[in-house]
């Protein structure tokens, strides 16, 4: 494809645009060298859509939490093209000025619409910035999220990016960044990379030439295809690092004694290749993926939304389950960075999806018995830590206090938790795991990221290894960790909004409007909870710290508050924190509640109340539009 001058027919339509967009379409047609997202933007204008228009075209996309992520469609502010050789001309001068003698960029793609389209653009823009490029997608094969960040730290690379949109929905698209650490990015290097992108909006000569950059790329050994090397790197670690043979048996000969399924994702090659290669594990006798999800399909057909967390995501794979007396499924996102699993509870009959923090709860726990058979002389020294994002379970706190090992919490995101292991491990801790809720589980031992193929892997291994021979089931074991730990139970959901600054403006009633009493922060929500302790991410303020200065990093353009509340009447060692924040790669607000006491039923019932409340007194959706399915 390449980039065209203005044509005739198109300057009358220009000229039929108000004066306020005029300019805009102008600029985006004489750039835009792709011709379905020309054409979108002609047909606006013809249809004389001036409001969509503006949506599209008045703002450019914003590179932030997750780099970019937005619908596929023509305009500044979507996922195009377009948008994506701007993004990696201001990534690349970025990248030059960090790491002028060592430019290698790592890239790959999944299967969704235009991701193929996109990595090519990203990949001829760093050949034409000068970079060496380690392609990881050989042929029309696609890659897992976590084999970039792996090929990172593998080759010494400056940077990584991945396109994907990881579970969101079908008509959506991503653009991920690693730095040269194997994490995603944090600040400072995010808002600098954001500005590096508007100094080189302007395309370069040969932005749209992209056969013509890889040939280039390929003769002067600029370009190397690795996806096949890189996978056998990350299939052997696995193998020498990860996982213990021992752990893993068929539960009969012949038997398969659970299902797994990528929903239409990335992940049923490389988990195959993983099963057979370090687990001895063979689809057909040890395991049954479901056929119907198995291969990558963009469309997603059989649900309605491609996140494992979703309602009926898993129904498919449960029947499966169930056609053959088997009582575990285990699940991949798209792209197959994140892991579920559900289990069948042998009581009743029925079936339960653990949540992403039971899953972590039993990987902690794991983990730390594994620690415990360490000799003495290691972790004497290398003492163990882990870690969590603080929207996630207090369980792991409370299992150091008990255990006492080292724990830290961290911002929401990866990126946070995977720089925070890097600091960890540089002062010669331990650090075999680390999670967030949504479920996202990350073993360092591979990258510093999340990785749902080694979550996976190391789930059959501790399944097989806690009950094989016993009468346990993972239910009964989290019972366990639940009597020596204390129960926690969250109540989890979100708030969908059509305008993201209605987000800005709840967070603003509760800040200014909810109470005549701010001291500065609201000593009660309702009548029903009384709040300890508040912590204000956005603006800075923590209650219970010297000059209320908070315990983990600021940003003022994101808007995150913690509470940690009492119920009335509840017992003394019954409590109930809560964190809401605005999503950063989605239209949403966030909502993440914990309770804690000494049954789940009773845990549930503070954290729905809590739920309820807050929906109630600070969200309003009569008042403020939100909608919510929970």
């Amino acid at each position: 494809m390449t980039g065209r001058i203005i044509q005739s027919d198109e300057k009358e339509v220009i000229n039929s645009v108000p004066t306020d967009l005029s300019q805009l379409v102008a600029s985006w047609l004489s750039q835009d060298g792709n011709k379905q997202t020309r054409l979108e933007i002609l047909n606006l204008c013809k249809a004389k859509d001036w409001l969509e228009l503006h949506k599209r075209l008045d703002t450019r996309i914003l590179f932030g939490t997750a780099g970019l992520r937005s619908r596929m469609e023509a305009g500044f502010s979507r996922m195009n093209t377009l948008v994506v050789l701007q993004a990696t001309q201001g990534l690349a001068q970025h990248i030059k000025k960090q790491f002028p003698d060592a430019l290698t960029a790592v890239v790959g793609h999944d299967h969704r619409f235009n991701s193929q389209e996109f990595a090519l653009a990203t990949v001829a823009t760093f050949l034409q910035a000068g970079f060496k490029v380690i392609f990881l997608n050989d042929g029309d094969k696609f890659v897992h999220t976590p084999i970039v960040p792996f090929t990172v730290n593998e080759v010494g690379a400056s940077v990584g990016v991945m396109i994907t949109a990881s579970h969101n929905p079908k008509m959506d698209n991503g653009y991920k960044v690693y730095y040269s650490n194997g994490c995603q990015i944090i600040p400072p290097h995010d808002s600098e990379i954001a500005q590096s992108i508007e100094e080189n909006l302007t395309l370069w000569p040969k932005a749209w030439k992209w056969d013509e950059l890889l040939k280039e790329g390929l003769d002067t050994k600029c370009l190397v295809y690795a996806g096949e090397e890189m996978i056998e790197r990350y299939t052997k670690k696995m193998g020498q690092s990860l996982v213990d043979r021992t752990t893993i048996s068929a539960e009969k000969e012949g038997k398969p004694w659970f299902v797994y399924t990528p929903i239409h994702g990335v992940g049923y090659d490389i988990f195959r290749q993983i099963a057979e290669e370090t687990m001895n594990l063979i689809n057909g006798r040890d395991y049954l993926c479901v056929k119907e999800q198995q291969l990558p399909d963009p469309s997603f057909p059989t649900v309605p939304f491609p996140n494992p967390e979703e309602k009926g995501a898993l129904d498919m794979a449960i029947s499966v389950a169930d056609k053959n007396g088997i009582s575990l499924v285990l699940a991949n996102d798209p792209d197959a960075d994140r892991f579920s699993a559900a289990v069948k509870d042998n009581k009743t009959g029925t079936w339960r999806q653990l949540t992403g923090n039971e899953i972590g709860a039993l990987f902690a726990f794991y983990e730390f018995q594994k620690y415990q058979k360490k000799n003495e002389e290691y972790k004497e020294k290398h003492p163990l830590a882990m870690l969590n994002s603080t929207v996630s379970s207090q369980l792991i706190m409370k299992m150091a206090e008990i255990e006492q090992f080292h724990y830290i919490d961290t911002l929401t995101g990866f990126k946070w938790i995977g720089n925070r292991t890097l600091d960890l491990e540089a002062m010669n801790y331990y650090v075999p795991f680390g999670f967030e809720e949504a479920i996202g589980y990350m073993f360092p031992v591979m990258e510093h990221d999340k990785d749902g193929i080694s979550a996976a892997s190391v789930f059959l291994q501790m399944y097989r290894k806690w009950l094989v021979g016993s009468k346990k089931t993972l239910l009964t074991v989290l019972e366990d960790i639940f009597e020596k730990y204390g129960v926690f139970k969250e109540y989890n959901g979100y708030y969908s909004v059509n305008d993201p600054k209605v987000i800005k403006e709840v967070f603003d009633f509760i800040r200014n409007d909810y109470s005549e009493t701010h001291d500065p922060y609201p000593s009660r929500i309702g009548e029903e909870l009384k709040v300890n302790k508040f912590r204000d991410l956005t603006l800075g303020y923590q209650s219970d710290t010297v000059n209320q200065r908070p315990d983990l990093p600021v940003d003022p353009n994101s808007q995150m508050i913690t509470a940690w509340t009492k119920v009335n009447g509840a017992k003394p060692y019954e409590s109930v924190r809560f964190t809401i924040r605005g999503s950063g790669t989605e239209p949403k607000l966030k909502v993440y509640i914990e309770a804690c006491s000494k049954s789940e039923e009773r845990a549930s019932e503070l954290a729905q109340l809590t739920w309820r409340v807050l929906k109630r007194e600070w969200f309003r959706p009569d008042v403020t539009g939100l909608t919510t399915t929970f």
